[in-house]
């Protein structure tokens, strides 16, 4: 290395000639992230149970070159073998894997009355991390750069009454990406992306697309003064896929606009 280092340019296009599967990515934060692939120049193959959503985000940007759709259940794992096969036929390669898909609401039975069914249920976003990153990463090992983001929460650190299921998901999900971070290196990188609270109405499909309904209180108790969007995990992930970010693996990054480091007294 030189003694004076040069300065280095950073990429107007982190993400070109970048091809990208975000699963649960027609709507919600998946969504949020997908576009942002497509902004940072990049390609993105959205997988989603919800086909009628799949087809609005095709028709809303308009990229047929560079964007796609596979309707897919990541539970299931000949459904994300497709899911794979499909992104390969379609793009010939894959640089990128974003494991967002998974149940949305922290909320469920109490733990007495929850019966096996739903407490595995609650665990597919966790099952749908292994079975996409399973077979996604011999074609990320064959790039330079291959990066997987696993979805979790700030659920994965704190919790509300009635939640244990998907605080489970949601820490197991931590805990998969540090271990996978270190079975997979130095060929693909692997991190976690802890969301806090992220408004989502307006990104959903059309016939459910709501005006947020948030109160000054509401954005109050963020440190940054308002509640999260889904791009704002999108300008992560994007940084977290691209060369950027190549010094960074098996690291979970909590964006909650600091509403995790709020001190909150009972009035």
């Amino acid at each position: 290395m030189p003694l004076t280092p040069a300065i280095t340019d950073w990429p107007a296009q982190p993400l070109r000639d970048r091809v990208v599967i975000v699963t649960g990515g027609a709507q919600g934060v998946g969504r949020g992230i997908a576009q942002a692939v497509l902004g940072a120049g990049g390609s993105v193959m959205i997988a989603d149970l919800d086909a009628d959503a799949g087809r609005a985000c095709l028709k809303d940007w308009a990229l047929p070159e560079r964007a796609a759709f596979q309707r897919a259940d990541v539970a299931s794992e000949r459904s994300v073998q497709a899911l794979v096969k499909a992104t390969l036929k379609r793009f010939g390669r894959i640089d990128g894997l974003v494991n967002n898909a998974g149940i949305a609401s922290a909320h469920g039975t109490p733990l007495a009355e929850m019966t096996l069914a739903e407490w595995q249920r609650r665990l597919s976003s966790l099952h749908g991390a292994f079975l996409c990153s399973k077979h996604a990463l011999p074609a990320l090992r064959a790039q330079v750069g291959g990066s997987i983001i696993n979805i979790a929460s700030t659920r994965a650190w704190q919790s509300e009454p009635d939640s244990e299921a998907y605080a489970a998901a949601k820490g197991g999900l931590v805990a998969f990406t540090h271990a996978l971070a270190i079975s997979s290196g130095p060929d693909v990188r692997v991190n976690s992306i802890s969301p806090g609270w992220i408004t989502t109405d307006a990104w959903q499909a059309p016939a459910r697309r709501r005006t947020p309904k948030l109160s000054r209180r509401d954005h109050a108790q963020h440190a940054v003064g308002r509640v999260g969007q889904p791009e704002d995990i999108g300008a992560l992930a994007v940084f977290l896929l691209s060369d950027l970010s190549g010094f960074i693996t098996g690291q979970d990054h909590i964006v909650d606009g600091g509403m995790s480091r709020t001190m909150i007294y009972a009035e």
